[in-house]
């Protein structure tokens, strides 16, 4: 405030202070605040500044002049000061003058100095110091390529769009939508026209999402808004949504308005968008749930053949949400002990007799229960986890099939088959596990089958050729499962170290009826196309032929009724396995089987 100018009397006392001095001299907007809060006196600058003759503020109220009462906190605080409560109130206001033009000001309400009753008011001009910072804040809010809010400013209206406040007045739907987006084809434009091209195309592209975005202005629900989250990604969110046939409408206008060619520096590029669609209530929700909605539905369009809108599922959603448990909890459940193996027969088809079993594992999930391999093998092949689990079936199996022959020493032994995935001979040394595995067990070579896809053998070449020709030369054998859904070429098998064919479930299931029998009672009635084409038992009859011309043997898989099982068998095939003969069961179902003269009816 500058110094306070003081004089002394001739006893040498004090005189009050002269601030008349101060007033005129310091280049600030002054008063003179008397404790009832009327000016008591006023500087030329303060009248400056606020339009009107100095003279004429004396006796106004000081929060007048100033706007101290527009809010009740500031007014409270203001009171405090005036009693003596509080030692200083500074606030910023945004004043107008009678001409009508308007500033921001700082203002600050303050004791003055020494023993005097009286507040001293400071009122600075800090318009020039708002307008740099808001010219700073949009340039930070805002994307430079496309003038579209960015990111922070997507999430800072999001985050006030979900404030209760902001939906819980009369009016508002109480919902939220969003359109997430990215463009099909943009990474090749920036690859092959450069990043200039791909700048021009961005704005064009926000250029057309903001006329979708006025022309679905609505009464209640206003204009969405259009951001660009980084990269090729765009968002369109509506506040107070009116439900999901809005936003469908608003993603289909996006579709058809990204339809047409854009004049890139005189080309035309074409580019098309996939959207995630997200609506729902706002009370409950918070921007990371909303995006990560958002998010996955933006996947599922772009799974789902791209150029498309995709409405969030949330059944779906839980789906892939106990995808990712599983996969979380995988590795561990190997160590805590959660798999167990189920054995399924493989039986002679000529009599009846069990030969085999297939170990099919199960993981008895402390959450989700028993699941079969298919809800979590794909899993452990993504994550690697197929090595330590397939070891560990490998090891379990061989470990049973070795208790059978010693429990039952008067039947001929059966061996046991194990299912393989290419991960496991690339990740690990499958000969060397196999190789200690047998020893470990005491379990003969010839009684271990390996199961490998077809689509995995019959591109065997390198390392894993080597491991099957290795395993096969140790006196493995080695067996093509689901033969016939993949390259099905028996030429490439008189290369390859393989002994057995299991043909695929689908083969046998064309042989589920004669085309001159009647349906089995108590069956719907099913289309024709459901009967036995003529061509697909030659097709089998040949295959199998093939394969005994080659020296391997035939298994058919899904046999689940005796006529399927008489004409399998006519054909040549060699073992059957499927619910005609047993459903995967304990090891000691399988004990059972052993002492039994024929597992199924020929």
């Amino acid at each position: 405030m500058g110094k306070t100018v003081r004089s002394d009397t001739a006893d040498g006392t004090e005189e009050p202070p002269d601030y008349r001095h101060v007033f005129t001299a310091a280049p600030l907007a002054m008063a003179v605040v008397a404790p009832d809060g009327l000016v008591a006196s006023a500087n030329d600058h303060l009248g400056a500044l606020l339009g009107t003759a100095p003279e004429t503020l004396a006796g106004c109220a000081a929060a007048d002049l100033v706007d101290l009462a527009s809010d009740a906190r500031t007014w409270s605080a203001y009171r405090e000061v005036l009693a003596g409560e509080r030692p200083r109130l500074r606030c910023t206001r945004r004043l107008k003058r009678p001409d009508g033009h308007s500033l921001w000001a700082q203002v600050t309400v303050e004791p003055l100095a020494g023993d005097a009753p009286d507040l001293l008011l400071s009122v600075t001009d800090i318009s020039a110091r708002r307008e740099l910072q808001a010219r700073l804040r949009h340039l930070q809010m805002h994307d430079p390529v496309t003038r579209l809010p960015n990111r922070a400013l997507f999430f800072e209206r999001l985050t006030a769009a979900l404030e209760p406040e902001s939906y819980e007045h009369n009016g508002n739907t109480g919902r939220i939508g969003l359109c997430y987006l990215d463009l099909d084809g943009f990474k090749a434009v920036n690859d092959t026209l450069g990043h200039r091209a791909g700048d021009l195309l961005l704005t064009a592209v926000a250029e057309r999402l903001t006329r979708c975005a006025e022309q679905a202005s609505h009464a209640r629900t206003g204009t969405p808004l259009v951001a660009r989250l980084g990269g090729d990604e765009f968002a369109l969110l509506v506040e107070g949504s009116t439900g999901t046939d809005q936003l469908a409408d608003l993603a289909e206008s996006v579709l058809a308005a990204l339809q047409g060619p854009f004049e890139l520096s005189g080309r035309r590029v074409s580019v098309t968008a996939s959207i995630g669609v997200v609506e729902r209530h706002a009370s409950g929700t918070t921007p990371t749930a909303l995006m990560q909605a958002a998010d996955t539905t933006l996947y599922w369009a772009k799974a789902d053949g791209r150029s498309r809108w995709t409405l969030f599922d949330p059944e779906r959603n839980a789906h892939r949400m106990t995808r990712q448990a599983l996969a979380a909890t995988l590795r561990p459940a190997i160590d805590r002990g959660e798999f167990a193996l189920e054995y399924q027969p493989l039986v002679g088809m000529d009599d009846g007799r069990l030969r085999g079993v297939e170990a099919l594992v199960r993981w008895n999930h402390p959450q989700f229960g028993v699941l079969a391999p298919n809800r979590f093998i794909a899993l452990a092949e993504e994550d690697g986890s197929i090595v330590p689990l397939g070891r560990w079936v490998l090891r379990t199996a061989c470990r049973q099939a070795r208790r059978w022959q010693l429990d039952h020493p008067g039947e001929p032994p059966i061996f046991v088959s194990v299912n393989v995935a290419v991960r496991q001979v690339w990740d690990s040394d499958l000969v060397a596990d196999v190789a200690q595995t047998l020893a470990e067990t005491g379990l003969a070579p010839e009684l271990l089958q390996l199961e490998l896809t077809e689509s995995a053998v019959m591109g065997s070449a390198g390392r894993p050729l080597q491991a099957l020709k290795a395993l096969s030369d140790m006196g493995v054998h080695i067996a093509i499962d689901d033969f016939g859904t993949g390259y099905s070429n028996l030429a490439y098998l008189s290369r390859l170290p393989v002994s057995v064919l299991k043909l695929d479930g689908s083969f046998v299931r064309g042989f589920q009826y004669d085309s001159r029998d009647a349906r089995p009672t108590g069956r719907e009635a099913e289309p024709d196309a459901d009967r036995t084409s003529p061509a697909d038992e030659v097709i089998v009859e040949a295959m199998v032929q093939l394969a005994h011309r080659l020296g391997l043997t035939v298994t058919a898989e899904c046999v689940e009724t005796s006529d399927q099982a008489s004409r399998l068998r006519r054909i040549g095939c060699d073992t059957g396995q499927g619910w005609l003969y047993s459903r995967p069961v304990h090891p000691d179902r399988i004990s059972d089987l052993l002492l039994q003269a024929a597992v199924g009816n020929p």
